[in-house]
């Protein structure tokens, strides 16, 4: 481990798309700086664009305090509802939310390069945002394909750059003797949620209440087999093999590979056990870099 003294190392960080998971980037970058790296670029995709801007702005700790005030009514409220056929909310809130303590800046004005991965629907392919409004970067990045309202912009329609390039450990801009560090929250572990329900399926046979018995006569056991959970983890292992490609393109000195089992793409509300998670997979990868 570093020790206080030692020269910091320079980071060239990119940060991956993962929803709600994508909190787990403030742990990360909390546990690199605690273990004395210092991050001299970022560039991130999604939820790794929103919270990399933010760091970039110097304003991590306010946007980590203002994640603990989040709760299922507080979603709610920051959630604009479309009646579009293309999306179901517009996405203006929770930008105009996060602009009462980040205010909006010229990204070529942040104190260290940062950068954005969109994706053009209409050209089907990527689009970087390295300079220009950081919000609006930002709210490209985070449009989320059927859910959120896609960005119009010179004649692109911008969609959330995770389809394309969800760890744009490419895009980040690296200089002489920095290290390339990537963190990928774009995977689920599968596995441990698939044996998790099926515990708590035989927990729940065994109970020999009538309300179990009522359940279990109601319910199908594939209930969770539907249109949406296929096309939904459809999506993401696509977006989980695009993620793997990619650093092994690139090669990073340093992947922090956080699956998580327990928390999904829209648990915002659980903002403080998803940046330990961060922290704790951050702190074994910085661990075995440095043996």
């Amino acid at each position: 481990m570093m020790v206080d003294g030692m020269k910091k190392k320079d980071v060239a960080l990119a940060l991956s798309s993962g929803g709600a998971r994508g909190l787990a980037h403030i742990g990360a970058i909390e546990e690199l700086e605690a273990n004395g790296y210092r991050i001299s670029s970022i560039a991130g995709c999604s939820m790794g664009a929103l919270v990399g801007g933010v760091y970039a702005a110097g304003k991590l700790e306010e946007f980590r305090d203002w994640m603990k005030t989040i709760d299922r009514k507080k979603m709610l409220e920051l959630t604009d509802f479309s009646f579009s056929l293309n999306h179901i909310v517009k996405g203006k809130r929770i930008i105009e939310a996060i602009m009462e303590f980040v205010p909006d800046m010229a990204i070529e004005d942040l104190p260290i390069p940062y950068c954005a991965v969109a994706t053009d629907l209409k050209a089907g392919k990527e689009v970087v945002f390295s300079k220009g409004s950081l919000f609006e970067a930002i709210r490209a990045s985070i449009s989320l394909p059927s859910f959120y309202e896609p960005v119009q912009r010179d004649g692109m329609i911008l969609i959330d750059g995770g389809v394309i390039n969800p760890i744009p450990l490419n895009r980040a801009k690296r200089k002489p003797g920095d290290i390339l560090v990537g963190i990928d929250v774009s995977g689920h572990d599968y596995k441990s949620q698939w044996e998790e329900k099926h515990r708590l399926t035989e927990i729940q046979k065994k109970d020999q209440s009538l309300k179990a018995k009522i359940l279990d006569k109601l319910i199908p056991d594939n209930i969770d087999f539907n249109y949406y959970t296929v096309l939904s983890r459809t999506s993401s292992l696509m977006i989980r093999q695009n993620s793997i490609l990619m650093a092994e393109l690139t090669k990073p000195e340093m992947l922090v590979d956080i699956q998580m089992s327990r928390y999904g793409s829209f648990d915002y509300d659980k903002s403080e056990k998803i940046v330990a998670i961060g922290r704790q997979k951050t702190l074994q990868a910085i661990k075995k870099y440095e043996q």
